[in-house]
Formats: structure tokens, C-alpha cells, sequence
């Protein structure tokens, strides 16, 4: 690939450390060291305050404000209403000042600075020392969280050192409720705002224009004994100002503990609102700042103890598949099923906080063998919002419901009418999710209470959607694949296998509940006025599915036509042109053979079962050099079909790309978020491919691997019940379940009963 790595930070397997400050990495950095917890995000930025290059973020799961879009020539199905993530409340606001002097790292004089993300603890802490004027140093100390255990509490802690001198500081805490949307030529979306106090407590409430959507924030401060306070108050700020005693040598903190409240409904008075937050506000004057922090860091702690993938012999790819977990383990662990997953999580406006496919096929292996309950909660996210789905089928003159590409509320939001109107595999990826999950939860309570409804829905837009030929055969015309670098084209092979599995799983769940829940079937059926000849036509279109291949290379063709577009050589592509879709016009980028992520490769991967060896190996070596990896989720399946076809050295380069994406910025956008999604897919880069897993099966299956370039790695899956542990070295792979029944499992093909005892396999030649 011609993408190369920007290196800035150290390698260490807990942490990720920048020693000494980078100014030009600075967005960078606010993205790699953000926190979050499910309901709230806060992205690295300096809180005392940088009039350098600096975005700061703070933001709300599922909190939006939204716009008209405005298209010069709109037709009819194109979203004309599109939300986007909203910047909210700064709660970490501070200033600090000094014998005069204002802190300011981009004025300031300072030495021996260090970032730290802590993966181990949940913290982020910032240190550095800060020269005045006059030679006087202040050692100074950030540390901030936000509660994994309490998801709407945040702490925050400055400590101040005196070196060299005894004096005063003035140190202001407060919340700012002013900040400005980067993306939206740095405008203020919240108009309304109000500063309150409660006692000691200090809150403020900022509201939405046309969503109305509002959020709280309030705070408590803990300083030394005898500092002075003064109240500082605003229209959108309130704040308190202290003055500190600083005596050489000795250490002063203040603390802050937030908690934060949002609400959606805009019929909920704003009395009420407020009365709910300073309720909340009152409960966190009882907890400490320490206290708040050591119940966060037991979580990360005892969670560490079931997530964690051990790599030996490469500090690098330790680090990045701990950061990967650390970040999927923060932005969804169960805390409310009306949260979702945006591709860039929590960590920046781009993106606009939108929700998109990626969520069913890349994020949720990770949470059905981590955090199953996870898993069912980004389901029924998705069945809370069959309501949008149907009404967005409605728009496009179709039937059932259409599941949209680009969303945060569950209605379309893309501003590209190709992908809107075009990518009709985002819903079947919904059925393909519930799929997944109930095949390896058994989670039936929740396939027969909401996972029919939507996959009958989903089926009944995809009939209505696709066609026959004058031949009898069935596929989709004018689609647009996962690979977007091809538009309206025909028979997409990933659109075509995904609806046609869909179609086959639809029914066999239908045949299955007449058995074992007749009721629901007749209920759910009766809801959605389900003709008798429907089930019938799903089963026609499923057997006459048309699915494009070359017989004799054992090729599928992507689309019709693909085997006859010109060729591109991607690898002399200039690096200063990426991102292409930037630099070039479209069509330079449509008119090749050129693809911009694994489609056909992918659906290779996610029904691995059906396909032979010779037809993954066929397909990898011809689909592989034609892509040129523009989507961050490309490069950790290319790794994991590379080490199944035996192609080790393709493997670990891939590896090495996707792994560490944002910490060493391959794709030069990780100043405006991190790549969440494709976090995900660098777990599955370690348990799916190297690890050789494979879940389509009736039991799973294991084909594992060695990288070159390590030594030993081990990862656990929870599995119905039972922790499964997988470890691999230069010569063997050893599996063990470490906690409840034993599981049958098969590999390298042959079938294995693994429990307390270790299940020694030798990996056969599989060296890498």
C-alpha cells in the first residue's frame, strides 16, 4: 500500500504516551486521547485554554442538532434533512494564572511535558512544567475521567507544584456552555442557555435550535482549606474563581466531579429538567473525586481480566489492539439500548455522529463474545427504529423497511444520494446482525419478540426492491455495494449473496416458530399484514438469485460488467493524492477497476463455510491488488483473508495498517475522530484472523496462525456461558475453557471437546 505511517508516540503495552508536545499533531492527539463511557465524550484538548490549533469536543450520545440540505436539484427519496452530532457543554473548563501570567501552551514557556492515556485505569493526564516570567516554576498535572460506573459523571483534578517560589495562583473551574461546531464553519447551535447555582452546586442547561434537544451539566468543587472562592457567572458560563496558597514544594488540587442529564423530548418542561439535574448534581457533592476514580479504574481493572488479547514480542501491536479494546469498550458496554455506535464514536464531529452499517457487520462480533447484552442492545436499537425504516421505504415507492445508511435518530441522513438511495445492503446488514447474534447467543426471547419483525420487514423491502429477468433470474439493478467506488451498477455479488442469505434465514425462522412460538408468528405476521404468497415469492427469489462468477478462475465478478473495466496499477497512485476522493474528480476515481474497500472479499468472509480454499484463494489474489483501501475498514480483512489462503507476509502488512490507523494517522484523518468501526475490525484482525475463528458454522471453528513478527498471543471469547481461551505460539495453538461448560469446537477441520484441560494442537507448518 502506498499509505505510509506518522509516528509521534511511544510504544508501551498500557499506555499511549506523547513526550513532549507536538503543535502540529495537536488534533491528533485531542482525537487518540479521548474518553468516553456510552453516554458522553470528551476529546483530548487542554481545558486551561490553547489559542493554538485546537478543536475541543464534548459530546452526548444520541444528542443532535439537524439542518435542511439545501440540494439545487433534490428527486424524490433523497434525505432533505440531515443531523449531525452537536458540540456541547465544556465541563473541564479552567483557566489558570500565575504572578500575572495566563497558561498557555502556545504562549507559555514549558518543559518535560508528557500526555497519557492510561488503558489500564481509564485516565487521561496531562504534566509539564510551566516557567513564568521571572524564572518561577510550577510543576502543573491534568488528570480527568469519565465514569464507566456512573456513565454521566466526569472528574477532573488539577494539581499545582510550586519548584522554586511560595505565592499565589488563581485557578478558575466552571462549565462553558459556548462552544462552536468545526465542521459547520465553527457556528454556535446552542441559543439558549442558562446559568443556575444550587448551594454549592453550579449548573447550566443549553438547548438546540430546531431539535430542541437539551443538556445539563453540574458541578461540585473540592479545593485546600482556606482557599478564597469567588462565583463566576455568565450567559453561558458560571464558574468559580480560586485563589490558591502555593507553598514550595508542596502539591495543591482542586477537584471538580460533573454529572451530566440530556433530554430529547421537548415536551418535558424546563423547570423539570432542571430540578432532574441538580438532583443529580446533589448526589455527586457525596461521592469524592477519589472515590469516583478508584470504582472507574476497578471497572477497567476487572474488565481487563476477560477482554484482554496478550501479544508477546511487539510492543507496537500490544499497544494498538489494547487501544482498539480500550476504545470499543468505552463507547458501548450495555449502559442503554437508545445509544448506538457512530462510526467516529465519541472523539469528533466527523462523521456527524452517524451510525451506519459497519455497526452490524464489523462492531458486533466484538460485543456478542465481550458483552453480549451489548450486542442485543445495538439490536434493539435498531428495532425501536423500524418505524423511520418503514417510513423511508415509503419514500423510495417500496415496501417494508429500508434501513438508512447515514443516521444518529434512525431516519436518513446521507447527503450523497447514491449512498442514501443506493446501498440497499445496509438493511440486509441489520438481518445479517440478527443473524449472527442469535446463531451464537441462542438468544431466542429476543429473535421471536423483535428479530422477526425485522427481518420480515427487511425481506419485504428487498423483494420489492429487486427484479426478475425475462430469464427467471433475480437480482438488484442500480445498487451501490460496499465498495463506493462504483456506482449504479447491477448485480453486485455482495448485495446479491447477502439478500439471498437473508431471504433463506427469514424463512427458516418462520418455519422454526410455527414449531416453537406459533403465536408470535401469528402475531407478528397479522402487524405486518404478510401476504401468503410472500414467504413463497422470498424462497423463488433466493433459489433464482443471480450470482456472477467466472467458472473457470473461480472468480466471482464484482458487478456486471467489472471484468471488463480498464485497470489501474494502485500502487503508483502519488500518496500526496490520497484521500482520493478529495483529489480527484469522480471520474478518475470511477471509470477503473480500482476498488476503495473489500466487497466480494468481504461476503467471502462473513459467510466463510460456503466458499472452498481454491475459491477464497482465487478471489483474494485477484481482488486483493484492485483495492486501494480509501475506508478504514479494508485493511483488517485483507489481513484476515491473507492469513487463511496462507499468504503470512501480506497478512502482517496488512496488520501493521490497520492496527495502528489512528495512533500513527495512516489515512491522515484522525485529527477530526477516531476510526471506531474500524477498531473493531482490528480485534477481529487478532481473533479472526490470526486467530483463525470462524462463527458462520454450527460450531466455531478455529485455524490459527503465527504471525512472523510475534512471539506468543492468547485471547478469551465468551461464548454461551463458557470463556473459551485461546493461545498460540511458533508451534502450537492450546485451548482451555477457563470458566463454565465445555464446548465442542473444530479445528484445523476436525472436531475437538475443549474444557479445564488444555487441548494442545500443533499448528502443522502454519509458521509465519
Amino acid at each position: 500500500m502506498a499509505k505510509v505511517a506518522q509516528q509521534y508516540l511511544e510504544m508501551d503495552p498500557w499506555v499511549v504516551v506523547e513526550k513532549g508536545f507536538h503543535p502540529g499533531r495537536s488534533l491528533v492527539s485531542e482525537s487518540i486521547f479521548c474518553l468516553g463511557n456510552e453516554f458522553m465524550g470528551v476529546r483530548g484538548y487542554f481545558e486551561e485554554g490553547y489559542s493554538g490549533k485546537t478543536e475541543p469536543g464534548s459530546f452526548y450520545n444520541g444528542i443532535f442538532e439537524d439542518e435542511d440540505t439545501d440540494h439545487p436539484a433534490p428527486h424524490i427519496g433523497m434525505a432533505l434533512r440531515c443531523h449531525f452530532l452537536a458540540n456541547a457543554v465544556d465541563w473541564l473548563y479552567a483557566r489558570i494564572k500565575i504572578a500575572g501570567e495566563r497558561l498557555d501552551l502556545a504562549k507559555s514557556k514549558f518543559s518535560q511535558f508528557t500526555r497519557t492515556l492510561d488503558m489500564g485505569a481509564g485516565t487521561m493526564t496531562r504534566s509539564f512544567v510551566w516557567t513564568i516570567k521571572g524564572g518561577k516554576k510550577v510543576h502543573v498535572t491534568f488528570q480527568r475521567f469519565t465514569s464507566m460506573v456512573t456513565p454521566n459523571l466526569g472528574g477532573q483534578r488539577i494539581t499545582l507544584e510550586a519548584l522554586n517560589f511560595s505565592g499565589k495562583a488563581s485557578v478558575t473551574m466552571g462549565l462553558d456552555f459556548n462552544p462552536v461546531q468545526y465542521t459547520r464553519d465553527e457556528r454556535k447551535l446552542w441559543p439558549t442557555v442558562q446559568t443556575r447555582t444550587a448551594g454549592k452546586a453550579l449548573g447550566v442547561v443549553g438547548q438546540t435550535e430546531r431539535t430542541g434537544h437539551r443538556v445539563f451539566a453540574g458541578m461540585h468543587l473540592k479545593a485546600p482549606r482556606g482557599a478564597a472562592s469567588k462565583l463566576v457567572k455568565g450567559d453561558r458560563t458560571v464558574a468559580c474563581d480560586l485563589t490558591l496558597s502555593l507553598k514550595q514544594g508542596e502539591r495543591v488540587s482542586v477537584d471538580k466531579i460533573v454529572l451530566s442529564d440530556t433530554e430529547k423530548n421537548t415536551k418535558v418542561k424546563t423547570a423539570t429538567f432542571w430540578k432532574r439535574g441538580f438532583a443529580l448534581a446533589a448526589k455527586s457533592a457525596k461521592t469524592s473525586y477519589d472515590e469516583a476514580l478508584a470504582r472507574h479504574s476497578d471497572y477497567w481493572r476487572k474488565q481487563w481480566e476477560t477482554l484482554d488479547i496478550v501479544i508477546e514480542g511487539s510492543p507496537a501491536d500490544q499497544q494498538a489492539v489494547r487501544f482498539a479494546i480500550y476504545h470499543l469498550s468505552q463507547i458501548k458496554h450495555g449502559v442503554d439500548p437508545d445509544l448506538n455506535i457512530a462510526a467516529k464514536g465519541l472523539s469528533g464531529e466527523d462523521y456527524e455522529g452517524h451510525t451506519w452499517w459497519d455497526t452490524e457487520t464489523y462492531c458486533l462480533p466484538f460485543y456478542i463474545f465481550n458483552n453480549p447484552k451489548a450486542a442485543r442492545d445495538l439490536l434493539v436499537w435498531r428495532h425501536a427504529r423500524l418505524p423511520q425504516a418503514r417510513e423511508r421505504a415509503v419514500e423510495m415507492d417500496l415496501e417494508g423497511a429500508r434501513y438508512p445508511m447515514d443516521t444518529i435518530d434512525g431516519t436518513e441522513s446521507s447527503r450523497s444520494w447514491q449512498n442514501g438511495d443506493l446501498e440497499i445492503h445496509v438493511p440486509a446488514a441489520v438481518s445479517f446482525g440478527i443473524w449472527h447474534y442469535v446463531r451464537l447467543t441462542q438468544d431466542k426471547e429476543f429473535l421471536y419478540d423483535e428479530g422477526i419483525e425485522m427481518l420480515l420487514d427487511v425481506s419485504r423491502f428487498l423483494a420489492a426492491r429487486g427484479q426478475f429477468r425475462p430469464d427467471g433470474q433475480f437480482g438488484f439493478w442500480c445498487v451501490v455495494g460496499p465498495d463506493e467506488f462504483h456506482f449504479a451498477v447491477h448485480n453486485n455479488y455482495y448485495t446479491n449473496i447477502i439478500a439471498k442469505k437473508m431471504f433463506v434465514y427469514t424463512l427458516e425462522v418462520m418455519a422454526e416458530m410455527r414449531k416453537k412460538a406459533p403465536a408470535k408468528l401469528k402475531a407478528v405476521c397479522k402487524k405486518l399484514k404478510l401476504r401468503s404468497d410472500e414467504a413463497t415469492d422470498w424462497a423463488k427469489m433466493a433459489k433464482k438469485m443471480i450470482l456472477l462468477k467466472d467458472e473457470k478462475s473461480g472468480v466471482f465478478e464484482h458487478f456486471e460488467g467489472y471484468f471488463d473495466m480498464p485497470h489501474i496499477d494502485c500502487d503508483s497512485i502519488d500518496p500526496a493524492d490520497f484521500p482520493l476522493i478529495k483529489h480527484w474528480c469522480y471520474y478518475r476515481i470511477f471509470r477503473w477497476d480500482m476498488i476503495k474497500q473489500p466487497d466480494t472479499l468481504l461476503a467471502l468472509f462473513l459467510f466463510s463455510g460456503d466458499y472452498s480454499m481454491a475459491e477464497k484463494r482465487a478471489n483474494f489474489e485477484y481482488y486483493e491488488p484492485r483495492c486501494i483501501h480509501e475506508s478504514s475498514l479494508s485493511p483488517a480483512i485483507h489481513s484476515i483473508l491473507a492469513a487463511e489462503v496462507g499468504k503470512g507476509d501480506l497478512a502482517a502488512n496488512y496488520w501493521s495498517h490497520a492496527a495502528r490507523l489512528d495512533l500513527d494517522d495512516y489515512n491522515r484523518n484522525t485529527s477530526s475522530g477516531l476510526h471506531t468501526t474500524s477498531m473493531a475490525a482490528t480485534w477481529m484482525n487478532v481473533v479472526y484472523g490470526f486467530g483463525g475463528l470462524r462463527s458462520d458454522g454450527k460450531v466455531l471453528s478455529f485455524r490459527p496462525s503465527m504471525p512472523r513478527m510475534w512471539k506468543r498471543f492468547s485471547y478469551r471469547i465468551l461464548y454461551r456461558g463458557s470463556v473459551l481461551e485461546v493461545a498460540v505460539d511458533k508451534k502450537n495453538a492450546t485451548f482451555r475453557v477457563v470458566e463454565g461448560k465445555a464446548l465442542s469446537v473444530r479445528i484445523f477441520d476436525r472436531p475437538y471437546r475443549v474444557g479445564r484441560k488444555d487441548v494442545v494442537v500443533s499448528l502443522g507448518g502454519r509458521l509465519r
